[in-house]
């Protein structure tokens, strides 16, 4: 191993090992997002999906897909389904959130308008259930189709969730399954599922995407207390301000005494944030550990994906996914 395979981080090992696939699906994206009467649909896509993000979903389709020997074409209609997802949920949620910040550009909705942002979104819903029909196989639509309405299910649920001091770790896990973990084992599942693979394989393949989607998901929340804008790509206490309940904050106020409620149910139940704020709230969350807390549950969750594919074909693939799961984690130890 060279010293630029050691320096390259896992997601980068594994571009690198399906090159040839991913230009493949860059090639769909961009000819799918395409749209002969409505000219924004190909600009608002474009600013989103080239917009440098890591293409960890549909590099995980592949991945999925070479490791159990697939072979044909429909692994890259399958990425670029998954992609394009991603990028619907994506538009859809900085609506919701009222982001003006997404992977360090600005957001779609600040640039054109919140309109633009959810009917492209609708559109880049409806390619991706086109895309996945030209595999003609029906198990790979009704893994994709649950993960489509799991992952609007997760996102209403976090509407009356989010700002419910009652909200417990429980409900946030329901939570991130939906939003993030879903598409994360739909990617993965998919891929072996379209390689023929033996249910145990398809399983192990699950539940590694799974148990990865939710580590991912700890480490960017822990990340919007500790990380920095540059390495979130947003702006560090956006979820403080914007008052979701992630799952330090849900630790913290299990463990709080009533002064530190009466803080909780003011900052965060009804909103009402004043300067210094934010770093009230660290305070509190380090007097808790309720951040080696959530560190910890994120390491136990990476550790879980990466024991599911253990038993997967011995293959380069495979080392690199495991790596990606280690990765993940990285950012937060």
């Amino acid at each position: 191993m060279g010293l630029d395979e050691v320096a390259q981080k896992p997601h980068e090992r594994l571009m690198g090992w399906l090159a040839a696939d991913m230009e493949a699906v860059n090639l769909m994206i961009r000819d799918r997002m395409a749209s002969e009467h409505a000219p924004r649909i190909p600009q608002v896509t474009a600013h989103l999906v080239e917009a440098g993000g890591k293409r960890l979903r549909p590099l995980l389709t592949l991945a999925a897909a070479r490791l159990c020997g697939y072979a044909g074409p429909y692994h890259i209609h399958l990425a670029a389904t998954v992609e394009f997802i991603h990028t619907a949920t994506l538009l859809h949620d900085d609506v919701v959130d009222e982001s003006a910040q997404r992977r360090g550009r600005p957001t779609a909705n600040l640039l054109w308008d919140n309109k633009s942002s959810v009917l492209v979104g609708d559109y880049l819903f409806a390619r991706s259930f086109q895309l996945m029909t030209e595999t003609g196989s029906m198990r790979v639509m009704e893994i994709l189709s649950n993960a489509s309405a799991t992952i609007a299910e997760g996102e209403v649920l976090q509407l009356t969730a989010a700002q419910d001091l009652a909200t417990t770790e429980a409900i946030y896990l329901q939570v991130v399954r939906g939003k993030t973990a879903a598409l994360f084992s739909a990617a993965t599942e998919v891929g072996g599922v379209i390689a023929g693979a033996d249910p145990a394989q398809v399983q192990a393949l699950f539940t590694y995407g799974d148990a990865l989607g939710i580590a991912f998901q700890i480490a960017d929340d822990l990340l919007d207390y500790g990380g920095t804008s540059a390495a979130i790509g947003k702006n560090v206490g956006d979820d403080f301000r914007e008052r979701k309940l992630t799952l330090p904050v849900i630790k913290a106020v299990a463990r709080a005494t009533p002064e530190e409620r009466a803080f909780w149910t003011r900052t965060i139940a009804k909103g009402q944030q004043v300067e210094g704020d934010l770093e009230q709230a660290m305070a509190i969350m380090a007097r808790h550990g309720a951040m080696e807390a959530a560190r910890a549950d994120a390491n136990a969750w990476a550790a879980r994906a990466r024991e599911a594919i253990a038993t997967l074909p011995d293959h380069p693939i495979r080392g690199m996914l495991s790596d990606i799961a280690d990765y993940v984690v990285s950012r937060i130890n």
